[in-house]
């Protein structure tokens, strides 16, 4: 199983990469050899799922200016030895020389999409076809170095290649995999923002993405998360020169949660497993309170004591018998978690701010979720652990004086979410298909979630699991509260897989609810493997490759 995956900005990968460019004499056995090495036997095993065949089939590459281009040429000479149809298309007039005297000397193809550039001069529309009739393309166009995205011919050739993609992918599913080319993006899809994620302006969607050395920011980081596919990290040997560097992104891996998450031993009692309170719910969304406790119940805490007003607390026990319930907030917890469906409710709303006071006046752990966003006070501590979707963080930042729009979070949200752990002085988990954690151990992120689990109530379920989680690791959070970003990031974990294990298809929060002590079993108490979702976007594995260099 993967360990947790930590991505390095292009700074530091460059910086680690120096020493080892410096032994290299030659090209054979160098980084780029093994890159290009890598990228071939992807390539190839991508073939024979696709056709059942190397030999006879066409991979075409987009190549650009710098490294990136070069392990596409050198990848593309390798196929082209294979008897692939092995075609470049040049979208600079300076390419890796190297490269594209290895793809000529092995009989490959040079289209010339500009001016100048070597090969047959050719429309971007002819460019665009000959990549869309390809059974790979490769995206070299940019590289870890490039900012601002793509322009000229570059932006040009990905926008009407996108296009014409997109056209395929909504003819049906059937349509697509037959006819339409498998995407590859070389180390990362030309025009994201490498160390931000941002996406200024075209990228082209990659299918899978082989990356070199380690992974890089923009891999783990929304929006440029959604265009990766699945990623291969290729292993350069570049860790030696990293040690001294913070990663700039982490992203928890599925063996990493039974580390994390709290096993009771045989000595332990209902009382030290952990009690979590939940002021949750109200007359308008009494389901709310329902599906938190649920949540906190499913990740495996010892009680749940609930306080809320009457009706809302008969539903709660209806559903939940073995919950304490009751009116007042008066009582002993590991945690709390405040906020679902508490609006409009000025009694509700009391409660909310009674707990969140206790918490902090006790140094307890805290989850404050929906409403309960609404009634913070100005500073909180890293023990508070807050969950908005991107239009609450922008009316939580509001707050703090920092006017941003809904869509400006959704376009950048690390930046925001490090904005709001920075004025607020908690923790931010900002909800989204690749959920952003911000907090003391830096930035994390997850993904494991399905697009079907953006539906009413699944945030309530996650507020609950990540309560259990404190709760249950409270003593520890509170003597290294640069834990508690990794407890919500394997909240988000959990919560995700959870999703996957109660689909395919369509789900439902009750659903997720239903199935986190299946997922909890799986991933902590039993075979690791058993829990992990049948696919995602995104998914990190590490190509271990043997590399030399030449002395």
């Amino acid at each position: 199983m993967d360990p947790v995956i930590e991505a390095f900005t292009a700074a530091d990968v460059r910086a680690a990469e120096g020493p080892v460019l410096a032994r290299e004499r030659a090209f054979a056995g160098g980084l780029m050899d093994h890159a290009a090495a890598a990228l071939d036997v992807v390539v190839r095993r991508e073939l024979r799922a696709r056709t059942g065949r190397v030999a006879g089939t066409c991979v075409v590459g987009l190549v650009g200016p710098g490294n990136n281009g070069g392990d596409a040429l050198h990848a593309l000479a390798r196929l082209a030895g294979r008897g692939v149809r092995a075609v470049a298309v040049l979208t600079s007039a300076s390419v890796h020389a190297g490269g594209l005297a290895a793809l000529t000397a092995a009989g490959g193809t040079t289209l010339a999409a500009v001016d100048d550039a070597p090969g047959e001069r050719v429309w971007l529309g002819e460019a665009a076809a000959e990549a869309f009739a390809a059974d790979v393309v490769l995206d070299g166009l940019l590289g870890i170095g490039a900012r601002g995205g793509l322009r000229g011919a570059a932006a040009e050739l990905v926008g009407i290649l996108a296009d014409l993609l997109a056209d395929r992918l909504a003819d049906g599913p059937g349509a697509a995999t037959l006819t339409r080319p498998l995407v590859i993006a070389v180390d990362v899809p030309s025009g994201i923002g490498v160390d931000d994620g941002a996406v200024p302006g075209p990228v082209l969607p990659a299918d899978r993405t082989v990356t070199f050395g380690v992974a890089k920011p923009g891999l783990l980081l929304p929006p440029a998360s959604h265009l990766v596919g699945r990623a291969d990290v290729v292993d350069l040997g570049l860790r030696p020169g990293l040690a001294e560097h913070r990663p700039a992104v982490t992203r928890l891996a599925p063996a990493d949660v039974a580390e994390l998450w709290p096993v009771p031993g045989p000595a332990d009692h209902k009382y030290t497993r952990g009690v979590v309170g939940v002021v949750a719910g109200s007359g308008a969304y009494p389901g709310a309170a329902v599906l938190t406790v649920a949540g906190a119940l499913g990740a495996g805490c010892g009680m749940v004591r609930y306080a809320g007003p009457e009706p809302v607390r008969r539903m709660v026990v209806a559903a939940h018998p073995e919950v304490v319930a009751g009116s007042t907030t008066d009582l002993r917890v590991q945690a709390w978690v405040v906020g679902p469906g508490v609006a409009d409710d000025d009694e509700q709303a009391g409660r909310a701010r009674a707990a969140i006071a206790h918490a902090i006046a006790r140094g307890l752990p805290l989850v404050v979720d929906a409403g309960g966003l609404e009634l913070l006070p100005r500073r909180l501590n890293p023990l508070v652990v807050l969950t908005p979707h991107a239009g609450e963080l922008a009316s939580l930042l509001a707050t703090h004086d920092v006017r941003v729009t809904r869509e400006e979070v959704t376009a950048e949200p690390a930046l925001w979410a490090i904005e709001a752990a920075r004025r607020t002085g908690a923790t931010v988990l900002l909800k989204g298909h690749t959920t952003v954690i911000a907090g003391q151990a830096g930035l994390l992120t997850q993904a494991e979630a399905p697009a079907w689990l953006a539906t009413a109530g699944a945030g309530d379920v996650l507020a609950g699991v990540l309560g259990a989680l404190l709760t249950g690791r409270s003593a520890d959070a509170v003597a290294d509260t640069g834990l508690v970003p990794r407890l919500a990031a394997a909240a988000a974990l959990v919560h995700g897989t959870a999703a996957w294990a109660a689909g395919p298809g369509p789900v439902t929060a009750s659903a997720v609810a239903d199935a986190l002590p299946g997922v909890v079993r799986a991933l902590v108490v039993s075979d690791h493997t058993a829990a992990q979702p049948v696919t995602s976007r995104v998914r990190l594995h590490t190509h271990h490759a043997t590399r030399r260099v030449v002395r």
